[in-house]
């Protein structure tokens, strides 16, 4: 009944020093992410490792955390179209050097569009955030402008814009590669590649044993071939999920974070082998580990090479944590020479990783054609040095995380052709459990994101098995 007294206290409001320390934090959260952008964009450096380095991000709560991360992904992941309603709102384009505008700009973009921020303070902050660079403060009524704007239409502006073919996709990712899918894949295809992109990946693991007990634990699903699924929050309605240590099973090592795709190529050698059980293996570039893992889980006696002391140690722990064992080796794996009687090589190759763009957007600014020719001169010197490390009769397992042809079956046609004792072994459709949507003519795994749709997607790889006939 209306006037009847409550129970309950009146809330009181809140300290003034309490708010003003909750207002730094939101206000440091986001300076943080246009500094990691920043990092990304102008400086080249994978956010992976800008977040690892960034000195302020390890004082920040977990939830801050990742609303840094959700930020700085968010606007990579939609790049494109942010760039084109900016184009949009601004009478002329932005100096060169207004490098810092530019990005605050993106982020206020991103939260009114894509994180659906309230709009005061995909606003207020981000005119704050000017207003603090001192020397650009004279942004502010431009940012306050154009991001009012932006707000106030946002349903407008969320809708797909014109592109290459007519979708956000399209225009979401770098000209070349657009063009370089275009001609692989067919316009409908990149579209829907492209497209795959926008949406946030589902997080998977890789478990030990029992996967429908500890999908229930981790309230994921259970995938073709074992892999556990579990579902992100809405991008829509950001809200912080559990850190990765917290969760049931991290601390007693019994699963690791692996993208189905990436888990498929060591699934495929154990149904084609039968069993690896005592069978010598070579990991080529094995770190941070997670096939170095699945090979010792299925009781092979791996040998596992990384260039990268620092890459090498993460591996180290991470085979701690999981209780399972390896031998580990600094090496360059084009030069390495101890043994020469592996029955299966298994061969991860650097790549351009375009495959993994839905988990990775920054890789798609981080690339550009450049690349592609200089990691296939290093994937064609991997491939040699595998086959010489090769038993005769052994198996040769190549993969790449890239949808790049140059990366792919173009290094299996150079690859059979200067070997001659080397000859394609076809991967069966029961050997990726059914999943025959990824399985090319020949015989090759190339998956790409928009595959597997009704299982929420996967990321492009390939992969290509070899055995060595004399």
């Amino acid at each position: 009944m209306a006037g009847r007294p409550t129970n309950s206290p009146p809330q009181k409001p809140a300290e003034p020093s309490l708010l003003a320390e909750q207002s730094a934090i939101v206000m440091s959260a986001r300076s943080v992410a246009v500094e990691l952008l920043d990092s990304v964009l102008r400086r080249r450096k994978p956010l992976d490792e800008a977040l690892d380095e960034h000195p302020e991000l390890k004082g920040l709560a977990n939830r801050d955390r990742q609303f840094v991360r959700a930020l700085v992904g968010s606007t990579l992941r939609h790049l494109g179209q942010i760039d084109h309603v900016l184009s949009q709102c601004l009478e002329k384009p932005l100096p060169a050097r207004a490098f810092a505008i530019r990005n605050i700009l993106r982020i206020g973009v991103a939260q009114a569009l894509f994180l659906k921020t309230p709009a005061h303070a995909s606003v207020d902050t981000m005119v704050t955030l000017v207003a603090r660079r001192g020397g650009e403060a004279g942004y502010k009524g431009l940012v306050n402008a154009v991001l009012r704007r932006i707000t106030r239409d946002v349903e407008l502006f969320s809708q797909y814009t014109p592109g290459r073919s007519g979708f956000t996709g399209a225009i979401s990712v770098p000209d070349w590669l657009w063009q370089s899918w275009t001609k692989t894949y067919g316009v409908g295809l990149a579209t829907k590649i492209a497209t795959a992109h926008l949406a946030e990946p589902p997080l998977d693991f890789t478990v030990k044993r029992e996967p429908e007990h500890w999908a229930l634990l981790l309230n994921a699903t259970v995938l073709p071939g074992g892999t556990l699924r579990r579902q992100p929050h809405s991008p829509d309605h950001y809200r912080p999920s559990p850190r990765i240590e917290d969760l049931p099973g991290y601390a007693e090592g019994m699963w690791w974070v692996q993208d189905l795709g990436a888990s498929l190529p060591v699934k495929i050698l154990a149904a084609s082998n039968g069993d690896l059980g005592g069978k010598r293996v070579l990991d080529m570039c094995a770190a941070p580990g997670g096939k170095t893992m699945q090979l010792a889980l299925a009781g092979a006696d791996v040998t596992a090479l990384d260039r990268s002391r620092g890459r090498l140690e993460r591996l180290r722990e991470n085979l701690a944590r999981v209780n399972l064992s390896a031998v580990t080796e600094f090496a360059d794996a084009t030069i390495w020479n101890r043994y020469s009687d592996f029955d299966v090589v298994l061969l991860d190759a650097p790549c351009t990783a375009t495959g993994t763009i839905r988990r990775n957007p920054d890789v798609a600014w981080l690339k550009d054609p450049r690349d592609v020719p200089k990691l296939a001169a290093t994937q064609d010197r991997l491939i040699d040095a595998a086959v010489a490390r090769l038993r005769p009769g052994g198996t040769l397992l190549y993969c790449t995380c890239s949808l790049q042809p140059e990366e792919g079956p173009e290094r299996i046609a150079r690859a059979l052709s200067h070997h001659q004792g080397l000859a394609r072994d076809p991967i069966l459709r029961e050997q990726v459990f059914g999943l025959t949507e990824i399985l090319t003519p020949e015989g090759d795994l190339r998956s790409l994101p928009c595959h597997l749709a009704e299982l929420d997607g996967i990321d492009g790889f390939y992969a290509a098995k070899l055995v060595k006939v004399e």
